[in-house]
């Protein structure tokens, strides 16, 4: 039986940080990126690929905003936002990711499905809205914003100076609204893309009626979840460095290669992974591997067919 796999691909696998986000640029880096799945697909992994949205629906809300104050075109709520992000960024992975299978003779058939993703209403996270979505605004208009929309704003200081950006709930994935599809196209042998920037959030009201809820889903616990659904053996997280480390970027550094489910839960609760960048990575993997997952791995894109790298977590060390 082949072995199954869900692949994260991080944000830079689609676009980097000292790029402005064309249309070209963008292909290039997700021809790049999925150069280095060929390597899984070769061993006859049944995949599944998720991807970050980020910069896209911040982009997406950035035109939302332009056109309703040079137009007077309604604004789309969250949620539409999330599922264009998904729908325009998976069908780029699945034309470029056809095109990669073409030229290596591969004969896999490829599908996106924009995923919703069950969140529930009652997260504590919709009452501490975190997560910081679209343009950064003087104080004036978010003020008038705050009142006209409802929308909560936090203080934004960067180098350039300082504003105010809207922030929005990020609660917890509770379940895949399409998993048994995503389930049963996977295990036909097609390469599926799914759950694309954590899903499009949604929650199951008092009626069983589906609604739309106005926040975003961290897309590694999303991920995650997906993985541990469809009970994938392994599950990957793509990013931007070769390995997880302690005190990174510190005279101390020490590369992490091999760890278990406590030792990596010792270091989390120690702080020893960076809270906004890897930690929440790490805390997915510790999802899937409680969920029952055999494999979490992290590691940079280009190192994936080198089994060298990659930080590799399971629950015991001889696993």
């Amino acid at each position: 039986m082949n072995k199954l796999a869900v692949v994260a691909l991080g944000g830079n696998a689609l676009l980097r940080g000292n790029q402005v986000g064309t249309i070209d640029e963008q292909e290039q880096n997700t021809t790049d990126t999925l150069e280095n799945l060929v390597y899984l697909i070769k061993e006859g992994y049944n995949l599944v690929i998720s991807h970050g949205n980020g910069p896209q629906v911040g982009n997406i809300l950035m035109r939302n905003d332009a056109g309703e104050q040079l137009y007077g075109i309604p604004q789309m709520p969250l949620d539409i936002c999330v599922a264009d992000s998904q729908g325009g960024i998976g069908y780029m992975i699945e034309r470029m990711l056809r095109n990669v299978l073409r030229k290596h003779g591969i004969n896999r058939e490829v599908c996106c499905l924009v995923t919703p993703v069950i969140v529930d209403h009652n997260d504590f996270a919709f009452k501490n809205p975190t997560k910081r979505v679209g343009r950064i605004y003087d104080k004036a208009q978010a003020d008038a914003l705050a009142a006209e929309k409802g929308w909560i704003f936090k203080e934004e200081v960067k180098d350039t100076g300082s504003g105010w950006r809207r922030v929005v709930p990020s609660p917890k994935p509770k379940g895949i609204l399409n998993i048994k599809v995503i389930d049963q196209l996977v295990r036909q042998g097609i390469i599926v893309i799914a759950s694309g920037g954590g899903g499009v959030p949604v929650y199951i009201d008092e009626e069983k009626n589906v609604r739309p809820a106005e926040a975003v889903i961290d897309k590694d616990l999303a991920s995650a979840l997906m993985a541990a659904e469809i009970k994938a053996d392994e599950f990957y997280i793509l990013t931007d460095v070769p390995y997880v480390y302690l005190n990174y970027k510190k005279p101390n550094e020490q590369k992490l290669e091999f760890l278990n489910y406590a030792d990596t839960m010792k270091y989390l609760k120690q702080g020893m992974f960076g809270e906004g960048n890897m930690a929440p990575k790490i805390k997915a993997c510790l999802d899937f591997i409680e969920r029952g997952g055999k494999m979490s791995v992290i590691t940079e894109a280009t190192k994936l067919e080198d089994m060298t790298y990659g930080t590799k977590i399971t629950m015991k060390y001889e696993d």
